[in-house]
């Protein structure tokens, strides 16, 4: 199945993709509140919105929001070696991948609060000038646990989207300086959607623990990147696994991949040189698509002024 959140009548509202329409749930029910227990909440409730729905809205007139608008945490990965090593060389031609990044899947915690419908504008955030798309692969969580295997976390995993995590890499740059990890150069957007799709629906692109799904990230209908989900290094459940080593994991958590290979500008960067291709910008349009997934396209705009720092440093003293 495929889920969809949107706005209707200034009221969020999920339903079920069935063709050209949207075959919408009663009011008050959030694909999140159907997560949690053996998932069979989330089932029925896909089956019911295809035998009687609320209402039928044609997708073409529907404003869809991100199908998970306010997840519990957000955890982003880096699970693409290519772009790993890419990102790495804008420190200097031999930058390299450093050894721990190949025994575990590390990630850091994004910001649930910043996320984007597949389709909303995106601000250049405050300051930054050397905006970039992140072309990902998420994946939602069912029910929690605890300690999990990779089997045990990969048969909790309810559904899949499509997710870019914008980033201002000038700001990244600068707080890596520090030893504290992304702040505000990872704090501004994360779009997800179009659609919530149930393991199911992936099951023929299925490949070991990993997918065949075909990943393409465009900037003004320019290709610049593609790759495959089967590229990553560690599996979805690895993931997870890895993340509720010690802690609890909860239904609605979204994992994140990490960028594709070719799925930003700061591989090119690192690759080629920043005279490459320069920076998004207003105006830009990026799309960025996965096989079974959906594609997005949202329009860059103006943000609000960046920080002077000088003065802010000075107000501090």
């Amino acid at each position: 199945m495929r889920f969809v959140t949107i706005e209707h009548e200034s009221v969020e509202r999920v339903g079920i993709l069935d063709g050209e329409t949207i075959r919408v749930l009663e009011a008050g029910v959030s694909l999140l509140g159907l997560l949690g227990g053996d998932g069979s909440r989330l089932g029925d409730a896909g089956e019911r919105a295809l035998r009687s729905p609320d209402l039928v809205v044609p997708i073409a007139d529907a404003h869809l929001r991100a199908p998970v608008p306010r997840p519990p945490s957000v955890r982003d990965y880096m699970t693409f070696e290519q772009h790993f090593e890419g990102v790495a060389r804008t420190a200097g031609p031999k930058a390299a991948v450093p050894p721990f990044w190949y025994t575990a899947p590390s990630f850091y915690f994004a910001n649930p609060n910043s996320i984007h419908g597949p389709y909303d504008d995106v601000a250049v955030p405050p300051g930054c000038t050397a905006f970039d798309l992140e072309l990902e692969v998420a994946v939602v969580l069912g029910s929690g646990g605890r300690d999990l295997t990779p089997a045990e976390a990969e048969r909790r995993i309810a559904g899949f989207m499509l997710m870019n995590d914008w980033s201002a890499r000038d700001l990244q740059a600068a707080e890596f300086a520090l030893p504290l990890g992304p702040g505000k150069g990872k704090d501004s957007a994360i779009s997800l959607g179009p659609w919530f799709v149930t393991p199911d629906e992936l099951a023929p692109m299925r490949r070991g623990d990993s997918y065949d799904i075909a990943l393409t990230a465009r900037i003004n209908d320019e290709v610049i990147g593609a790759d495959t989900v089967s590229s990553m290094s560690f599996s979805f459940g690895q993931m997870i696994a890895y993340a509720s080593r010690g802690t609890d994991v909860r239904a609605g958590d979204v994992f994140a991949s990490g960028t594709c290979g070719g799925g930003c500008l700061a591989e090119l960067w690192g690759r080629h040189g920043p005279d490459i291709r320069r920076p998004l910008s207003p105006g830009d349009v990026v799309s960025i698509e996965a096989q079974g997934l959906g594609r997005q396209t949202s329009r860059v705009v103006v943000g609000a002024p960046g920080i002077d720092f000088e003065a802010f440093a000075a107000g501090r003293r």
